[in-house]
């Protein structure tokens, strides 16, 4: 049976949340609560339409993978159960439950830490433009869905609602952040991607590629956000891989695609999807977080 679906919340006894794209994060002054909306953006901008049970299944697979990559980085979260929330959360329960996470409040970083492990999306324009992907020069001759010789890390700045990320180099995040964060970032960015193939190829998952966030919580680098969910990473089924064409995936690039193919651009407000695009979505998330931790 599905869940109610959850586009905004406004809970009362806590300050008024601070949206994102996907999440309204309330303020508890030691911590902070996240919940994981059934919003969905494209191109940096909100949908009109929910997605239903998308907020469940970022929550469970989030939570999935902060314990897998647990002994690589620290991570914010504290709990997902109601029972650990502070009191005043728990007059929410019916709307809190599965879709929510305590964390600890770090200082998040202002750059997104993408690794890509095969070559598609904005990185196989910028391939096809300079044969680099944010100023690392790869071999001739790749395409699309290319795997890569090894992951690369690809970091970009990290834009407001409505607005474009722009991808930089490692010299651009160094000066935003210092060397020494910049390098860490890169090395566990790295490794996380690694570990997450390592248990989701078995599985018939290949992460295309991902975007993770860190913060920095009592002096060091913190695993923060949601970590490879299918709203910041590409997820495609290993049967049927072929290099060479756009593959099939479990992630939103069902929504991109739809979009893509309308005159629109990319610029609120965002046109309303259709119902058969909604339930497909939909879909997908559940078969991937089915797959992901059967």
């Amino acid at each position: 049976m599905m869940t109610p679906i959850v586009l905004e919340t406004n809970l009362a006894g806590l300050t008024p949340p601070k949206r994102g794209k996907v999440r309204d994060i309330y303020d508890l002054g030691e911590s902070l609560l996240i919940i994981a909306t059934d919003r969905i953006s494209a191109f940096d901008v909100v949908l009109p339409n929910a997605i239903p049970e998308k907020g469940r299944v970022l929550t469970r697979i989030s939570e999935y993978w902060f314990s897998k990559t647990a002994d690589i980085v620290k991570n914010h979260l504290i709990a997902t159960q109601l029972k650990d929330f502070p009191p005043v959360c728990r007059q929410h329960a019916d709307l809190l439950e599965g879709r929510s996470m305590l964390v600890k409040k770090a200082r998040p970083l202002p750059i997104e830490c993408i690794v890509r492990g095969y070559l598609t999306g904005s990185g196989l324009k910028e391939y096809r433009s300079t044969g680099s992907v944010s100023g690392i020069k790869l071999p001739s001759g790749l395409t699309e869905a290319s795997r890569l010789p090894e992951p690369i890390f690809t970091p970009s700045t990290k834009a407001e609602a409505g607005e474009h990320d722009i991808n930089i180099d490692f010299k651009a995040v160094a000066d935003l952040v210092g060397k020494d964060i910049a390098e860490k970032v890169r090395s566990t960015t790295l490794a996380i991607y690694r570990r997450a193939c390592t248990i989701a190829e078995p599985k018939g998952i290949i992460i295309a590629d991902t975007k993770l966030e860190f913060g920095i919580y009592d002096g060091d680098v913190m695993l923060i956000d949601e970590v490879l969910t299918p709203d910041s990473s590409r997820f495609w089924p290993m049967q049927g891989y072929t290099v060479g064409t756009a593959q099939k995936s479990f992630d939103k690039q069902f929504v991109r695609d739809y979009l893509l193919a309308l005159n629109w651009n990319q610029k609120p407000p965002a046109p309303k999807l259709p119902d058969d695009v909604v339930q497909r979505t939909s879909e997908k998330y559940l078969e991937v977080l089915s797959l992901l931790t059967s």
